[in-house]
């Protein structure tokens, strides 16, 4: 089969290597999608848990191809997309119900086998029915998921009011489950015109268009919009340190601020202890998931979570590159490859 492989951060091809085949308890999904994202560029820099040899992919859709033995529930051609996250169960952290602090934890596409492939073998465990959805909208089920897992986090109270800071594809579907999870108004904030008009398409109560090079007076001007006092949910989806830093200054006493982006692993930021202290504040990490596949399909079938012309680009599986090069170069909604 045909896919992705990196030898070395920055250093990958696509080529053919072994169809793999399922174990016991496996799933073989033919590979129809997959979505491409931020997380991709850092694992293209070796961060983000990169083990090499690596094929990258990690928001992938398919069909059920071939069933490994004992793994019952699937109908081979059945649509369905796959969890990348697995833990070990047997850690501390497995044992005291936390999986996704799992010391020994599993990640398509990061350090195991991923979707920018023809094919990918995921555990039964891991594989969920998407049959009826459109592609299209299945491709946005891990996204989907991680922005659940962030609300789970936060876990807005009834008549809250939130900001969230940046608006790709994840930021817009975690801005629509805090508006859906109890929050009364949610803002999005961005520099980019075309993604904020698409906020609004999608039902954000406000949006503000940010300026690069004046993060001062944006802050000035959405605690101004917030009505002086800032927010009780303030979320960075950008994973930019100095939109994370901005984060406390925007937080309403007594409020939650969530860094919810991927940041580079070398980034630090500088916060007031006082400030925290004396305002009680809470700032919280929301890290993927790994149990949110179940929440994260009923939000899309129901259409709590709407996807609507949030795809701007395909590529096939031969110009992995370029689909990498759009994502990073800001211009795209979501990015998908198609096989």
């Amino acid at each position: 089969m045909k896919a992705v492989v990196y030898s070395a951060p920055r250093e990958f091809a696509v080529r053919d290597v072994p169809t793999p085949e399922p174990g016991p308890r496996e799933v073989r999904v033919k590979v129809t999608q997959t979505g491409v994202c931020g997380t991709d560029l850092h694992l293209h820099e070796g961060q983000f848990l990169a083990a090499y040899p690596m094929i990258p992919g990690h928001e992938t859709v398919g069909v059920v191809d071939c069933l490994g033995h004992r793994a019952e529930g699937f109908q081979l051609g059945e649509q369905v997309v796959i969890n990348p996250n697995t833990s070990c169960g047997n850690c501390p952290f497995c044992r005291e119900g936390r999986p996704l602090m799992c010391e020994h934890i599993k990640g398509m596409g990061s350090n195991r086998p991923g979707g920018f492939a023809e094919y990918v073998v995921a555990p039964v465990e891991s594989v969920f029915s998407a049959e009826g959805m459109h592609p299209d909208l299945a491709v946005f089920t891990e996204p989907a998921a991680c922005a659940m897992h962030g609300v789970d986090v936060v876990r807005p109270t009834p008549g809250s009011k939130a900001l969230v800071l940046g608006a790709g594809p994840t930021g817009l579907l975690l801005a629509q489950l805090l508006g859906s999870s109890g929050a009364a108004h949610v803002t999005v904030a961005a520099p980019v015109d075309f993604q904020l008009k698409t906020a609004t398409a999608l039902g954000v109560d406000a949006t503000y268009e940010m300026d690069r090079g004046r993060l001062a007076g944006d802050v000035a001007d959405l605690l101004a919009l917030s009505g002086g006092g800032g927010y009780d949910i303030v979320v960075d989806a950008t994973g930019v340190a100095r939109v994370s830093e901005a984060t406390v200054a925007l937080t309403r006493n007594g409020g939650t601020a969530l860094l919810y982006g991927v940041a580079d692993e070398n980034d630090r930021i500088q916060v007031s202890p006082y400030e925290i202290f004396r305002r009680e504040l809470t700032i919280k990490g929301s890290f993927a998931e790994i149990d949110s596949f179940p929440a994260a399909l009923a939000a899309l079938r129901s259409g709590r979570a709407r996807t609507d012309d949030l795809i701007t680009h395909r590529f096939p599986l031969d110009d992995y590159g370029l689909a990498l090069e759009t994502v990073r170069g800001g211009a795209a909604h979501k990015v998908v490859i198609t096989l």
